[in-house]
């Protein structure tokens, strides 16, 4: 190849280099183009949701629709964006990332925020937390039961520690009972699970006494996060405790020898000097008995467990109780019966006890017990244990 022959191929390398080049610039510049024409078409469709949801929302942008279930907890990267301008931002990182996006208004300056945001599963609070923590937000959110869970309250330190701590009697059949072995069975037990289920924590069961029940939930530092099994929910608690919602309906009924059912049709058959009635220390049970039989002879006796076969064997002949246990005693003890139990003297509901200032762990427990009600667990829980469903 002579001198002009190399001069002509070098030229022809370096057009067709210019024109690649020229190309690939044009390609990317569609390609960019179009990307951009993409996010903007999603971030319009984001803002006019928004203007309909002030409350907030989470949107999995791949198809403009909320999820039902998981825990939404927004990225760093795209904190403090607000208002249409740099929404833009929001949805490109949402793209890049986990494709969902969050919004809500503020009120107090008027602004709609949106956040790029990831969405854990409902079991997995631990890991949500964890990242929340990691990209400097302040609280999670569950979809499925609406609830805000900051991270520097009850809930979280819950789940860092592993293990909820619940407080309960272990003396009440069939909500909460403690077998010699020292483990637990009963209604309340099992909810008592799905609690810590929700939370994705293991549960360490701590004693109490219905004599201590107040000064324990009340105790500082405290002896455990919540109780449970057989407490109702009533106005003295609520003024210096939180309750949960109720989970079982209860009333105050009476056990008796099945000999004598027909001897007990209302309460002032009860309220007679020569009918001995049995109560457990330090609960409603007692409380009722000092104020609606005042004719009758009265003993406390110090485990409520034993009750049942004392009045079968004649030790006594009425035990004040409650609708939630005594079916449980006429099914396992012939001797026995509940004239009474469609009959209560009061109306009320058991709920779950806690420490006023943990109102994160609150909404989980109501959220819990909500969730029960809706699936079905919770009539099951009636059907295997025999007791009235009142939801």
């Amino acid at each position: 190849m002579n001198s002009l022959e190399r001069l002509k191929t070098r030229f022809l390398i370096a057009v067709l280099t210019i024109c690649m080049m020229a190309g690939v610039a044009s390609c990317s510049s569609n390609k960019d183009t179009t990307e951009q024409s993409k996010i903007t078409a999603i971030a319009d469709q984001i803002w006019a949701y928004s203007q309909g949801h002030p409350d907030g929302f989470t949107l999995d942008i791949r198809t403009l629709s909320e999820p039902k279930e998981g825990i939404a907890v927004s990225y760093a990267a795209t904190q403090n964006s607000h208002s249409r301008d740099q929404l833009d931002k929001v949805v490109r990182h949402a793209l890049q990332h986990d494709g969902y996006v969050g919004g809500w208004y503020n009120s107090e300056n008027a602004l709609y925020y949106f956040d790029s945001t990831r969405l854990f599963p409902e079991n997995d609070l631990r890991g949500a937390i964890q990242f929340g923590k990691d990209n400097g937000q302040h609280s999670v959110f569950v979809l499925s039961s609406y609830t805000d869970v900051p991270l520097d309250g009850k809930v979280a330190e819950i789940v860092e520690r592993g293990t909820i701590l619940i407080g309960t009697t272990g003396d009440y059949r069939p909500l909460s009972f403690r077998e010699p072995d020292g483990t637990y069975w009963g209604f309340g037990i099992e909810v008592a699970n799905e609690i810590a289920s929700r939370l994705g924590v293991k549960i360490q069961f701590v004693p109490t006494s219905w004599p201590t029940l107040t000064a324990d939930v009340l105790a500082e530092p405290q002896t455990f996060d919540l109780a449970i099994g057989g407490i109702t929910i009533t106005d003295t608690r609520r003024e210096t405790m939180l309750m949960s919602d109720g989970y079982l309906a209860n009333g105050k009924t009476i056990l008796c020898r099945a000999t004598e059912a027909g001897r007990y049709q209302s309460l002032a058959d009860i309220d007679k000097p020569e009918v001995r009635v049995m109560v457990n220390p330090g609960g409603l049970n007692e409380k009722f008995a000092n104020e609606h039989l005042t004719h009758a002879t009265i003993t406390v006796h110090p485990k409520n467990e034993e009750i049942p076969a004392l009045i079968a064997e004649g030790e006594a002949d009425v035990m004040i109780t409650e609708i939630t246990e005594a079916p449980y005693y006429v099914q396992t003890d012939t001797r026995l019966a509940a004239p009474l139990l469609q009959h209560p003297f009061t109306h009320g509901e058991i709920g779950v006890l806690m420490q006023k200032g943990q109102d994160d762990l609150l909404q989980i427990v109501n959220a819990t017990i909500r969730q029960m009600k809706t699936d079905g667990t919770l009539r099951r829980l009636h059907e295997k244990y025999g007791l009235i469903y009142a939801y």
